[in-house]
């Protein structure tokens, strides 16, 4: 394949505005979810190594964190297939088969505890050699976010970008297979990286929208015709992305939705006397003429700082600080769209992060519709310590009835907890 036509490629797909580069690789709860998730593989690890795993998929801690990878954009949809139970075949055997079923948390735990590509690639091997039926590469999608610079995600349609490009014919559900995919992958990666990136999730990404038709593959040969036959493709293409820019404007819309509601948190807080943390990498947001994080403090205090998950902790949407000493008053998750369990992981661990657990206000901010999402959410055994926690539910709804009054006569908490919903009994 002539380099210059993949350059052109990469070049085309990395400004479509409704390719995976833009509307997934450069997402930004994309990189938020990242610790959510390897908190979510640590628990499947924990509970299957304590034999409170269960015998089935649906309910437990392993269909909350497949659930959640799902929900990440089009890239992802269907990521939890390959994790149901098929009771007919009897796979994936990870159910029924306690043994099975310990190989899959030394697979999960090794991957999480090693730093390098060797390790990860052992505990690849060492899992198949058990040859556990139905249980085949699609687990590389928990492992891409476990190591994203060593393993690519895994799906049909990266499969069948790849084949595309370069001609091979990998097949899927087969772990050497997947192996040797990956082994391509770095080294097209390698070759165009300037273009890229070294998180494989951006070239998984371009393959996946040539494996599902959005591009088509450039001729592997010099022969004029093809060349020309692929441009005119490659134009159409354009045509296409343009009619489709409406379903990235409602993405975007939600995006300014999300920004508009921690801006009233924001402006709710200070009303109320407190310091304002907003998300690290929202902070930079446009928004009436400024920046979401202007006045906002630019550090978390020592103690927070402190704390194992300030990772996570700096990513919490809106926290409210006491502007003597700064503790934590209240923390804010707006779900406007994105993952509920991502949003409830972060608050978790601001609570659960020390020694001991912490006492604040953890609310999650989302439209009054996705009530129910958020009540089934907080119902999952993963999520058995939030009863304690007493996380609360914010419907848009009334923080936008309410904010004006409560910033004018409100008083603390009080007024909050008013209009909030408990969602534990």
């Amino acid at each position: 394949m002539p380099d210059d036509l993949f350059s052109d490629l990469i070049a085309r797909w990395r400004d479509d505005p409704s390719g995976t580069y833009q509307t997934w690789f450069l997402w930004e709860e994309r990189l938020k979810n990242f610790r959510s998730i390897r908190r979510g593989i640590a628990e499947v690890v924990a509970e299957i190594e304590a034999g409170s795993f269960g015998s089935a998929y649906k309910g437990s801690s392993l269909e909350t964190v497949v659930g959640s990878i799902a929900e990440q954009r089009q890239i992802f949809k269907g990521a939890d297939h390959a994790f149901l139970w098929k009771p007919r075949l009897r796979i994936p055997d990870i159910y029924e088969n306690r043994e099975h079923q310990l190989a899959f948390a030394r697979f999960l735990d090794a991957c999480a505890c090693c730093s390098g590509e060797e390790g990860v690639l052992d505990a690849v091997r060492a899992l198949d050699q058990r040859r556990i039926k139905g249980l085949g590469p699609a687990a590389a999608n928990l492992l891409y976010f476990l190591h994203p610079t060593i393993t690519p995600p895994f799906n049909t349609a990266i499969v069948k970008g790849y084949n595309a490009v370069t001609g091979a014919h990998v097949k899927l559900g087969r772990w050497d297979e997947y192996l040797a995919m990956r082994t391509g992958m770095l080294s097209l990666n390698a070759r165009y990286r300037d273009r890229l990136s070294n998180d494989l999730g951006a070239i998984a990404g371009l393959l996946f929208d040539v494996g599902s038709g959005r591009y088509p593959a450039p001729p592997r040969d010099g022969d004029d015709a093809l060349r020309t036959a692929w441009e005119e493709d490659l134009a159409r293409v354009r045509e296409e992305n343009t009619r489709a820019l409406k379903s990235l404007e409602a993405a975007r819309e939600g995006d300014r939705t999300h920004t508009e509601v921690q801006a009233w948190l924001r402006d709710l807080g200070r009303a109320l006397g407190y310091d304002i943390w907003i998300a690290a990498n929202d902070r930079g947001r446009p928004h009436d003429g400024g920046r979401l994080g202007d006045g906002c403090l630019e550090t978390l205090p020592p103690p927070l700082e402190r704390l194992p998950s300030a990772d996570t902790v700096r990513l919490i949407d809106v926290i409210w600080l006491e502007r003597s000493g700064g503790a934590v008053v209240a923390a804010f998750e707006v779900e406007h769209t994105t993952s509920i369990y991502s949003g409830i992981v972060r608050l978790l661990d601001l609570a659960l992060g020390g020694e001991e657990p912490a006492r604040h206000d953890l609310y999650l901010v989302a439209p009054d519709a996705r009530e129910a999402d958020v009540r089934a959410q907080l119902s999952r055994p993963a999520f058995s310590r939030v009863a304690d926690l007493d996380v609360r539910f914010l419907p848009y709804g009334e923080l936008e009835r309410n904010r004006d009054a409560m910033a004018r006569f409100g008083s603390g908490m009080k007024a909050v907890e008013a209009v909030a919903r408990r969602l534990t009994a």
